[in-house]
């Protein structure tokens, strides 16, 4: 984990606290720098790694830590930073796979204030926010969002309302999007390239709406999870083509679609008979089938050659190492 002094974001693209409606540097305070070690046999760790640094923040009284659950999936430590250095060991309490957020409790005390969780829906494209980091106003970005919509990830991910922003954060993993009422709005979760109007490449941002944590946040507190059945998970990276067709890029190690001889490079034609040309259809059209554990019917195409096969799909949750318990 870099400490605060050895970068900067450059003073042009930091916020002005004087032109916000909140005080910032009290708002930046709730951020806490994140690192967590998972075990070399862990199921994430090749894709992931073991050593994972990132970000998040105190949303309650007590310690709790809101940040991007890929930070913290299957971690057996996890320690936090304050902006004035102090440690405070913490204990992974959730991670929905389906939002994609994060949930840690501090097991000592913080000292910090705590963020509020604001309202991501009255975001819009054109408006100003602040994406936060531990490391304080010279770590955090004056940042415009430039859309809030839908997005697929290739991991089988799906979210509305997705906010994205520029210019791109260097440390987004788990780093506060503060809305204009200095409240929490979203978790930084990826950086992507997007290509501007004239051909060129501009990185930008993509946080997970705080909105999407606001109706789970009870049941991850008490169940660990979210209380409904878990969706249908087969455990293959998929990309969309230039041709409107999704294609198996990779597969996760034993996971149900490996296991049923799906390989790298198939392209998916139908599920269950009905056609998908995106990742959102295809995904929609896996899940639409039932819970996790029922047999998904795949149209596939491989080298030329059109077929079928069943994928009896899984709970992704059972192939993650349970939270140790402190």
């Amino acid at each position: 984990m870099q400490s605060p002094e050895e970068w900067q974001i450059p003073p042009e693209f930091q916020p002005d606290p004087d032109a916000l409606a909140y005080d910032l540097r009290e708002a930046l305070s709730s951020i806490v720098s994140l690192r967590a070690r998972v075990p070399e046999d862990a199921f994430t760790a090749e894709t992931l790694g073991i050593e994972r640094a990132g970000q998040g923040v105190v949303i309650r009284t007590d310690g709790l830590v809101a940040t991007i659950g890929y930070l913290i999936a299957e971690a057996e430590e996890v320690w936090l930073a304050t902006n004035k250095g102090r440690m405070v060991e913490a204990h992974v309490l959730a991670y929905d796979y389906d939002s994609g957020f994060g949930l840690v409790q501090a097991l000592g005390p913080l000292g910090l204030p705590v963020m509020s969780l604001g309202d991501s829906r009255r975001l819009s494209p054109g408006d100003w926010a602040v994406m936060g980091s531990s490391g304080g106003l010279s770590q955090s970005l004056s940042a415009q969002v430039v859309a809030c919509q839908e997005f697929a990830g290739y991991w089988e991910y799906l979210i509305d309302d997705a906010i994205f922003t520029v210019p791109a954060h260097p440390n987004w993993g788990g780093a506060a999007l503060i809305g204009p009422r200095g409240d929490l709005v979203g978790i930084g979760s990826l950086q992507l390239q997007h290509q501007a109007q004239g051909g060129a490449i501009v990185p930008l941002n993509m946080s997970v709406p705080i909105d999407l944590l606001k109706p789970i946040l009870d049941d991850l507190l008490t169940l660990g999870r979210v209380g409904t059945p878990p969706k249908p998970w087969l455990g293959f990276y998929a990309s969309e083509t230039e041709e409107d067709r999704v294609s198996i890029i990779g597969l996760a190690g034993n996971a149900p679609a490996q296991r049923a001889g799906l390989r790298a490079g198939d392209n998916v034609q139908a599920v269950a008979g009905h056609a998908v040309s995106s990742l959102p259809e295809f995904y929609r059209a896996i899940w639409a089938l039932g819970a996790a554990g029922v047999d998904v019917p795949l149209t596939l195409e491989r080298e030329g050659d059109t077929f079928d096969v069943t994928v009896r799909s899984a709970d992704r949750s059972r192939y993650m190492k349970t939270p140790r318990l402190q």
